[in-house]
């Protein structure tokens, strides 16, 4: 394998240092990504230099005029405090002709507009649950085919942000005092879309002109308290001692507990006509690394209807406190940019 310098764009606050020694395992999960990134692309062989990024492009410009890498790896996740301007940042590498990793400008754009992404998996048949969006500054209006109970979320920001147990709602009331929420403590418009009681399913898909598709995965819940919806919350994400508390983790699905064996992509028509459509837009749209899947209890059967809901969306992998295992085990950074 040739020998890469590998500039790795990650934000100020998560630089990581050289070294895990002397640092506590909260402090370790804040920047466990880009310390695994760069310690693995050393491993490779590669020579790495990460770059904290926040609101400048000449800093980017600076370092690869005169360090020269022969890739970037983007793990920048928003620009200037904006999760909508990632896109800016890969525009600013393609017109610099700077080879890099991640999804492209017109994958970001899609992944970040949560109703956009929607309306083109309707259009495609892939079922999905109802949704409104409601934008700040405007009378906040059920339509009437939107039936409880909802799950009210940002329309733009990823890693479950914003979202907790309050983010189901069954009352006109209480989806009103949601969607305000998110319009006054995320700053972005809302998105309230059918709830699914069912499993939380994870995919990693990756590749370009030909698709690899690992193992799902699923989000167990441990013991979650008695009445508690069993969603991907923002505590449950990245709170390390909430996931110890209540023994949340994450391992390869199955399609039962009672008959442990594994739940496969091919098995699940919603997934296949999405990996479909995956080839069909290709190369418009690249290296797209995860899907969430919410399966429906009704659709727990190995063969799946059309008419199943299934909730499908692209988003960067949750920090997990055993880590990222739907594409770790199977994976490392090194092949990212090593071929």
């Amino acid at each position: 394998m040739k020998r890469l310098r590998v500039l790795v764009l990650v934000h100020p606050e998560l630089v990581p240092p050289d070294s895990l020694k002397g640092h506590t395992e909260q402090e370790i999960n804040e920047w466990k990504t880009e310390y695994d990134v760069a310690s693995t692309l050393r491993e490779a062989g590669h020579e790495v230099r990460p770059l904290g990024v926040e609101n400048e492009l000449k800093p980017i410009r600076d370092e690869i005029e005169s360090w020269k890498p022969d890739v970037v790896f983007n793990l920048l996740e928003q620009f200037h405090g904006e999760a909508v301007y990632d896109q800016n940042v890969a525009s600013y590498l393609e017109l610099l002709r700077m080879p890099y990793t991640g999804c492209n400008p017109r994958g970001l754009v899609l992944a970040r507009g949560k109703d956009l992404s929607k309306k083109l998996l309707i259009y495609h048949r892939i079922p999905l649950p109802a949704f409104a969006v409601f934008p700040p500054r405007r009378k906040i209006r059920r339509p009437p085919r939107l039936a409880f109970p909802l799950i009210v979320k940002s329309l733009n920001e990823d890693a479950s942000w914003g979202i907790s147990q309050a983010s189901v709602v069954d009352s006109d009331e209480k989806l009103t005092e949601r969607v305000s929420f998110i319009h006054e403590s995320i700053g972005t418009a809302a998105i309230a879309e059918q709830y699914i009681e069912g499993r939380e399913l994870y995919v990693g898909v990756l590749g370009n002109e030909r698709l690899r598709v690992f193992p799902i995965w699923e989000l167990e819940f441990g013991t979650m308290p008695q009445g508690a919806r069993l969603i991907a919350t923002e505590k449950v994400k990245h709170d390390l001692q909430y996931q110890q508390r209540h023994n949340i983790e994450v391992g390869e699905a199955h399609l039962s507990h009672a008959r442990p064996r594994r739940l496969c992509a091919h098995r699940f028509p919603p997934l296949r006509r999405w990996h479909s459509l995956l080839h069909r837009s290709q190369p418009q749209c690249r290296d797209c690394p995860q899907r969430g899947v919410r399966l429906g209890r009704q659709a727990r059967r190995p063969r799946l209807s059309r008419s199943d809901p299934a909730h499908l969306g692209v988003g960067p992998q949750p920090r997990w406190r055993n880590g990222n295992p739907a594409l770790s085990k199977q994976i490392n950074a090194g092949q990212f940019v090593g071929g």
